[in-house]
Order: C-alpha cells, then structure tokens, then sequence
C-alpha cells in the first residue's frame, strides 16, 4: 500500500471539509453569535493539518489498488468525524469528547442518532453545521473527492466501489469523476427544489435549509426537539414524504429521469420492490393505528406514510410517538428499519436489491429441490446476476445479521432493557436515529453508557460503509503485501 499517496488523500479531504467550515461560520457571523470562535479555529486547524499532509506527502502517478481504497475510505471516514467534532468540543456543546465523536460520527453517517436532550437552546450556527455534515456525509465526502482526484493524477474507480452504498457499482458516464458530478448535480438540484418547496410551506430559511439537508442525506437531525412534529404542518409533512422517497431512490435513477427517460423507473425492479413494499407497509401501519387518536382516514394514512417512509429510507423524521403504536405497527418498523432504501440512494440498511437478490435466490433453491438436475439463475430484470454477488449479497446480509445479534448482546451488558438493546443497534447499523424504548422518537442516546456509545459509533461506522469496507481492514492478509 502506498500510505504517502494515502494521506496526501486526506489532506484534500480535510481541505474540503475545513472550506466547508466557513458556511457555519458566515451563520454565527450573521447572528451574532458566541461561536464564530469556535469555528474560526476549527477551520484553521481543520485546513492547516489538511495543507500538511498535502505538503508532506508527495504527489504520485502510481494507480490506487483495492486496498488503497479501502483504507482510504474508512480513514476518510474516521478523520472527518474527528475534525468534524472540533466545532462542538470548542463551543462546549457536548460536555465529553465521546458525546461530541458521537454526534459527529451521527451527522456523517446520515445516522441522526443524538445525545442532545433540548436541540432548541444550541446556537443556530451549530445547527447549522449538524445539519450539513449529514448533507456532506449523505453522498459521501469520498465520492466528492473523486471529482477532483483527476488533477492528481489518480484515478478514483477504487474508491467509488469502496463508497457507493449496494452490490454493483454503476458508471453513469465513462469516466469516474464525470460520474461523481452528474450525481452531486442531482443531488444539489434536489435539495434546491426542496428549499423552495419547505419555504412555500412556510418554513423560515434557516429551518428550510437545515431540514432539506438532512432530509436529501436521509440523516433525520432537525432544529426542533419533537423533529417534524413540532412544526404542525400537513404540508411540510407531505414534502419530508416526498423527498425522503427520493433520497431513498437510486441515484443513478434521478439522472435518467433529469434527462427524459421516466420509463426507466419502471422498468428498475428495485425500483418497484421499493415503491410496492413502502405502500403495503404504509397500508399495514395505517389498518394497525386507525383509531388510537391520529384523526381521519387521511390523516392517519399521512401518518403511516410519513413513519413508514422515514424508516424504510433511514430518514429518521418523526410526526409521531410510534413507540406507543400498537405492537403490529411497531413490528412492521422494525422489519423497515433492516430492509432500507435502494442501493446508490443515501439510505442505510441492508437495501432494497440485496432483499429482492436473497428472495429469488431462496427461490432458485426451492426450484432446485424439486428440479436438483436443472441449471437456473437468478435474473433482475432480464439480467442474471453473476454467481459472485450472489455469494456477496448472500454474506452481507448473514454477516449484518451477525453484526445485529452481537451489538445487541453487547449493548444488554452495559444494562439496557431489551427493546432498547435491540432497537439501538438495529438503528444504528441501519443509520436510521430514532428507535424504540429508551431510545424512541420522543428520547435521547445521553443515558447510554460510555462503552455502549462506542459499541453503537462503531455500529454506525459499519452501517455507512455497508460492513465489509471497515471490516476488511480487521483481516491480517489486507496487510501483507
């Protein structure tokens, strides 16, 4: 591996992300606020250090193999959370380094897991700030990066594979980097529809802002403390609905869509899966709340919608209490919370293509059962799917399910009840926030234990990364040459 080239990697990284810096900044400037300081520094120190590894680690015309990009993703990761953190450990935000790597480490991941109890009395810069490293995060600093990897001479193959959430990696144009900006492009357009859209709503910039940030990136953080709740509006719910399915979508979708080809969408199987499995979840949820004080028909369809959708897509939102939903509803989330959104999209979880890929794979099985001399594979929309995704998808969802099992069992001995243990890990690795329990839509993560924080930091770090990318890098032969 050629750590030179790996760290002058993140010195660009840092770069950005101390450039990024001075947004929040030009916020505390404007209001006046007391932690322009914090910023200010945070910023120099950010930028500084990533001039440093610029300087220090010589440029090179060698290629990044796998490897390279594998630990420069997890790395870039771990930094920017790091750096990330320094705004809310200058500012006192958060009274411990953990409570702050916690919040950060939230905000990247497009978690929206917090330890804050009364979001509302935070400066509006922080906010800020929050909000838009979950936007950051959504479509991954990384892949930004590859747009201007060009200008150095390296190719950025390696690390879009390591980066795009979902089995198969898609080239939207024939090179890497014009791929990572036709994505940006959608992705900021997006959020400027959406803008527009909250502040027709009637929604105050800042508030806009700040909420398409984090609804564009799946994240769920949100400047009130009862989220979408709090604003009381049909309307902005029926937005947040909107564009949480679209964050939710493949990426690669919205571009075709932008340029004329609409059919695409149904012809996406994935696609379908996910539309069809995000209504009947919303009909179930509607069928199982009717009657418990939601109102009408309509609005506690809007309800079901609005739950069900910040679920599947690992938005986080909240309209509602749904941890005093009945036990059906509640169970119906549950399941959400693992299958997540469409793979390419900013959604966690184990994504809607490894679902279907593991339903028609169990199929194929029962086929060959009753057929054991028959060849036949597994087809998604007229294509076969090569033996070695299968074998992939196949250990992913085996291994998340582990991973599942095992942070529950951990977060049990640092002496959480049950449905707190379960529901804290699987919102963690699905990156979605809000679970149920102790750590339900109307709680906070503050009361976790210091060594359960870090359990559900690592949690979500495995989540964003889909597992096998953090994994790797536990594995002796990843570092033999």
């Amino acid at each position: 591996m050629f750590f030179s080239l790996i760290f002058r990697i993140q010195g660009f990284l840092l770069l950005f992300l101390g450039v990024s810096m001075c947004f929040p900044s030009a916020v505390a400037l404007y209001c006046n606020e007391n932690s322009l300081q914090s910023f200010v520094v945070s910023t120099i120190i950010t930028i500084l250090t990533g001039l440093l590894l610029i300087v220090i680690c010589p440029s090179s015309e060698k290629q990044i193999s796998h490897r390279d990009g594998f630990l420069i993703v997890s790395l870039g990761w771990i930094l920017a959370a790091l750096f990330g953190s320094l705004p809310f450990i200058l500012d006192h935000t958060f009274l411990s380094f953990t409570d702050a790597y916690f919040e950060t480490v939230s905000g990247f991941t497009t978690t929206g897991s917090t330890v804050v109890a009364n979001i509302e009395i935070i400066p509006r810069s922080v906010l800020f700030w929050r909000s838009m490293i979950q936007w950051l995060g959504g479509m991954g600093i990384i892949l930004f990066s590859i747009a201007i990897l060009p200008l150095l001479g390296i190719g950025g193959m390696q690390l879009y594979k390591a980066e795009v959430p979902g089995p198969v990696v898609e080239k939207l144009k024939p090179r890497i980097a014009e791929t990572a900006r036709s994505l940006w492009k959608v992705y900021i357009l997006l959020s400027l529809i959406e803008v527009f859209l909250l502040l027709t709503a009637g929604m105050n910039l800042f508030d806009a802002v700040c909420h398409t940030f984090t609804t564009m990136a799946t994240g769920g953080f949100s400047t009130r403390n009862r989220s979408i709740e709090s604003f009381n509006n049909s309307y902005v719910e029926i937005v947040c609905i909107v564009f949480m399915f679209a964050a939710g979508m493949n990426f690669a979708l919205h571009y075709r869509v932008f340029h004329g080809k609409i059919k695409s969408l149904w012809k996406d199987k994935e696609f379908i899966f996910y539309f069809l499995f995000l209504l009947a979840s919303t009909l179930f949820i509607a069928f199982s709340i009717k009657g418990t004080g939601h109102g009408n028909i309509l609005t506690t369809l809007r309800h079901a919608a609005f739950q069900a959708t910040s679920i599947m897509t690992t938005t986080g939102f909240s309209t509602a209490n749904f941890d005093t939903w009945p036990l059906f509803a509640k169970f119906i989330l549950l399941i959400l919370m693992f299958v997540g959104g469409c793979a390419g999209s900013t959604g966690g979880g184990i994504k809607c293509i490894r679902i279907l890929i593991v339903f028609k794979r169990t199929y194929r099985e029962l086929f060959y059962m009753i057929h054991p001399h028959a060849v036949a594979s597994v087809k998604i929309g007229g294509s076969s799917i090569p033996e070695n995704i299968l074998r992939g998808v196949s250990g992913f969802v085996i291994l998340y399910l582990m991973i599942f099992v095992a942070g529950s069992l951990a977060m049990s001995l640092c002496g959480l009840d049950f449905i707190t243990s379960l529901s804290s890990v699987a919102a963690s690795l699905g990156n979605i926030g809000p679970g149920l329990g102790g750590v339900g839509p109307y709680e906070n993560f503050h009361f976790i234990p210091l060594a359960g924080k870090w359990i559900l930091i690592l949690m979500m770090l495995l989540g964003r990364l889909e597992i096998f990318t953090l994994l790797i890098l536990f594995i002796p032969e990843f570092w033999k040459k």
